[in-house]
């Protein structure tokens, strides 16, 4: 919105700065953390006082879980709020992949909300019914998917570009768009599955956030795309001011998230976290550097595959606990040595994830 004070300016005042997307990137973090910082308290104390017993722990769950029973959730609420704001505020409204992002975001993030009220209010760790909530996923991704290929270069339409190789293209045809579902339903239900312990979730999330921050302004600027050798894909760029605000978000949520947690962000925050991740990876035509930058996410929904697979078929497990998180937790790892090896790892494979962009 503010974008639109540009045409006040005679290109040498202050006005003339809302055109770079890099100041609108740094207003839009500051407009999420100021937003966070203002409205955590009086959201939780909201949110506390609706739901009484707060989150149902799971009874199969580590036993120092229990004292968190009544701890509200829904705290998601707090970063899509802080997001939406900041995005609707700094970017500009004519960019056809700021609105993408921003349909799956609050989309998933509604399908989320409804999960969380349903546990809430009938005090169980079931909420809406699986098959129905991915069905529901399904819908909002394939619009997505098709969303993206209607603005998407000729040359890169329904194409899978590869990282490393420069030049090689795979031509989806009809199935990019069943792609795109697999890769944002997926990345939504594995930030969800990783969302099991105070500050596990948010920071891995913000640091891939960060990283196609990065990713998408380089591919959306057609000097960077020639020094990388990597594929333009022209208006990218203004996703940097929306994944700028997730981060704003992201910490101003985060300092009510950290141990003990006075909120958790709950199927809200986590699905429309990880379906915006996903959609800004089918965004830039980097499905693939997601499956590295997000990878302790994939890990972590491996692990309750495999889990799931092998119980069935031989009644025996493979981890302690599934997901893997609460495996080494029931092995003897503390919550916060847990939470910050994780953290650590992600920042490893962000760093992996960016430096797929100049070696060809």
């Amino acid at each position: 919105m503010l974008y639109w004070l540009t045409f006040l300016s005679d290109g040498g005042d202050f006005f003339n700065l809302f055109r770079y997307i890099t100041f609108r990137a740094g207003g839009a973090f500051i407009t999420a953390l100021v937003f966070g910082f203002l409205f955590g308290p009086s959201l939780i104390r909201v949110l506390r006082k609706r739901q009484g017993k707060g989150q149902p722990i799971r009874g199969d769950g580590p036993e120092g879980h229990f004292v968190k029973a009544g701890t509200p959730t829904m705290g998601g609420l707090l970063i899509v709020g802080a997001l939406l704001t900041s995005t609707l505020l700094w970017a500009r409204l004519d960019n056809p992949f700021v609105w993408m992002v921003l349909f799956v975001t609050l989309s998933f993030g509604i399908i989320g909300f409804a999960d969380d009220y349903a546990k809430v209010r009938k005090q169980t760790t079931a909420g809406v019914p699986g098959k129905l909530r991915l069905l529901m996923g399904f819908v909002i991704a394939g619009v997505a998917g098709y969303w993206a290929a209607q603005y998407h270069p000729v040359e890169l339409t329904n194409q899978l570009a590869f990282p490393i190789f420069k030049d090689f293209l795979l031509n989806l045809g009809f199935l990019f768009v069943p792609f795109s579902v697999i890769v944002i339903v997926g990345a939504a239900n594995a930030v969800n599955l990783t969302d099991g312990l105070d500050g596990l979730a948010i920071m891995p999330v913000m640091i891939a956030a960060g990283t196609f921050g990065i990713i998408a302004y380089a591919v959306g600027r057609t000097d960077f795309t020639e020094y990388l050798d990597v594929h333009y894909v022209p208006d990218t760029g203004e996703i940097l001011i929306f994944c700028a605000g997730l981060i704003g978000g992201g910490l101003g949520f985060l300092w009510y998230n950290a141990p003990p947690a006075a909120v958790f962000m709950g199927d809200t925050g986590s699905l429309a976290l990880g379906g915006a991740l996903g959609a800004i990876a089918v965004a830039t035509k980097h499905e693939i550097v997601l499956a590295i930058v997000g990878g302790l996410f994939v890990v972590e929904a491996l692990s309750v595959i495999i889990q799931v697979l092998y119980f069935k078929r031989t009644g025996k497990r493979v981890f302690l606990m599934a997901p893997i998180h609460h495996h080494y937790e029931k092995r003897g790892w503390a919550e916060s040595q847990i939470v910050i090896r994780f953290w650590i790892i992600s920042l490893i494979l962000a760093m992996i994830g960016l430096a797929t962009l100049k070696v060809r």
